[in-house]
């Protein structure tokens, strides 16, 4: 057996040790650096989706909410249309009034961002009170202006009723990728 100098161990038990320490530290840095890329591309798209899609559709909604609500005000009542009832002649020119500078140009804007940001929908399909959504206001939207146009008349609103469900899911998505980019800011500062 071949006998070494103490100091000949003493230097490869440290050459060792340096290099163990430094593959580890270059692990340990690589992982921290792969997982801070990562956090910060999240990041990235979940402050897309808030700015380009969700946030101003939330604002349209919230908005939209309290303009019913302020028609629902002037018109004296908690509701517009009564199933089978018309409405007066007064009641009708003021819906029109709401209709034609708040409603169908909300929705027209609401209608733009899904169609321009399907890209930043979250999940991985479109989700289905959105198509209502869609169906709600190319009902209403086409009817109004045949009316506009050619004098047609028609029942004053959409065939189908205004989805509930999607304006739930877009507050609760919306509420959602706030927690999320909360979350991943919180999560960036620590890997800093």
């Amino acid at each position: 057996m071949l006998k070494m100098e103490p100091s000949i161990v003493v230097a490869i038990v440290a050459g060792s040790v340096t290099a163990i320490g430094w593959m580890v530290n270059h692990v340990l840095t690589d992982h921290r650096e792969r997982e801070k890329r990562q956090t910060e591309a999240s990041l990235k798209y979940v402050e897309k989706q808030l700015e380009e899609l969700y946030g101003p559709l939330a604002f349209l909604l919230y908005e939209g909410r309290q303009t019913f609500q302020d028609l629902l005000d002037t018109l004296g009542r908690n509701y517009v249309f009564m199933h089978g009832n018309s409405l007066s002649k007064e009641d009708l020119k003021t819906w029109l009034f709401w209709a034609e500078y708040s409603f169908l140009p909300k929705n027209e804007k609401i209608r733009e961002l899904l169609v321009c940001k399907t890209h930043l929908i979250e999940g991985s399909r479109f989700p289905e009170s959105y198509v209502t959504f869609l169906n709600h206001h190319s009902s209403w939207f086409i009817q109004h202006q045949r009316w506009k146009e050619e004098s047609v008349a028609y029942s004053w609103h959409s065939k189908i009723n205004w989805p509930i469900e999607f304006e739930q899911e877009i507050i609760q998505t919306f509420e959602r990728l706030k927690a999320k980019h909360s979350a991943l800011l919180g999560k960036l500062t620590q890997i800093k």
